[in-house]
């Protein structure tokens, strides 16, 4: 799963451009055994399903999302640089000084904004915002950059190395969530104990739109979601603004901005969690959300439950996470496939 990870994090797919990630996916899938369908649909979707021991009572799918946050060119200007407009939640802090790479053209840049001699007193007390953002590759003239075949629309991804830390973490771009897809994969290319509908969804980051085509094709009785989600336990964070930890295993989900879970799907994560030994906790603070909040409501509803890492830095070039937490989850995601056939 760790080597899937690796790969897919090193691949570049902001919402609307995810061609590199599902063609490798899709490449790693053709060669997985008891693969009934696989299929893209008309959003990009890749909707994939899978024979396991028995048949299934319940339709069940299992859904990570493949897009990263990033930006997009909107102008050129007359000195050569870029304007840019952030595609998902960016935070202009983070961006400013990052290295970033250009897939189409296989170009390198750096964000850069207004220099700090510049700035106003007023200016200098706030914080940047996404309009102060430029893209700067080392051009002179707009004519010098519409030389390099570098246009408005063009996507713009952080650029990082995968990082391996100290205590059992590893640092990239895009875990977000390209660790749910590596879970997915593994998944796929193992024996499983059902049928079972296995979907990665595009343009999460900007209103999980991929998720809500997905669950009408499918229409599911249960859906699982395998996401990441903002740890902030370090030095100075007390109690609860933490809202998860590293190394404490899977997060399970009761309450997000776009989702209240099913009530009985978390309680039988944690029931299987104590039953298996798999570490797990959940969330001391209602924020953010994911791709359950457009399937939950389809159709006639889903019971949908979602399981995460803890991830520091979430949305960054170097996005932390523990591989111990993602082992963890990875046990209790095939646990629940297996007990949700129960109910």
């Amino acid at each position: 799963m760790l080597n899937y990870l690796k790969d897919l994090c090193a691949l570049n797919g902001i919402s609307g451009d995810e061609t590199q990630i599902r063609k490798y996916l899709k490449e790693k899938i053709d060669t997985f055994p008891d693969i009934l369908e696989c299929r893209t649909d008309a959003l990009g979707n890749l909707l994939v399903h899978k024979k396991g021991r028995k048949p299934a009572e319940h339709t069940v799918l299992v859904g990570a999302h493949m897009d990263e946050v990033g930006f997009l060119i909107t102008e050129i200007k007359s000195d050569g640089t870029c304007v840019l407009d952030t595609v998902g939640g960016v935070d202009p802090d983070v961006a400013v000084g990052r290295a970033v790479f250009l897939p189409k053209t296989g170009r390198f840049g750096v964000i850069g904004c207004k220099p700090v001699h510049q700035l106003t007193e007023k200016e200098r007390e706030e914080k940047p915002t996404k309009k102060n953002l430029i893209l700067d590759i080392g051009t002179s003239s707009r004519e010098e950059t519409l030389a390099l075949q570098i246009l408005p629309a063009d996507s713009v991804c952080y650029y990082s190395e995968w990082t391996e830390l100290g205590g059992n973490r590893v640092a990239s771009k895009a875990i977000d969530d390209r660790f749910g897809c590596a879970v997915m994969l593994k998944l796929l290319e193992s024996e499983i104990a059902y049928d079972t509908w296995f979907g990665f969804f595009v343009q999460e980051e900007i209103g999980l739109r991929g998720s809500k085509t997905a669950s009408y094709a499918v229409n599911p009785d249960f859906a699982l979601i395998l996401e990441t989600t903002t740890a902030g336990d370090l030095d100075g964070v007390h109690d609860g603004n933490a809202v998860c930890h590293l190394g404490k295993g899977a997060v399970a989900l009761f309450m997000d901005r776009a989702t209240i879970y099913d009530k009985e799907l978390y309680r039988i994560a944690f029931e299987e969690a104590l039953k298996f030994n798999i570490p797990c906790q959940t969330k001391s603070r209602i924020a953010g959300g994911n791709d359950a909040g457009s399937i939950h409501v389809s159709r006639d509803g889903v019971r949908t439950l979602a399981l995460s890492i803890p991830c520091r830095y979430l949305h960054s070039p170097y996005c932390t996470a523990q591989i111990s937490d993602m082992t963890h989850t990875y046990q209790l995601a095939e646990k629940m496939l297996e007990r949700i056939q129960e109910l």
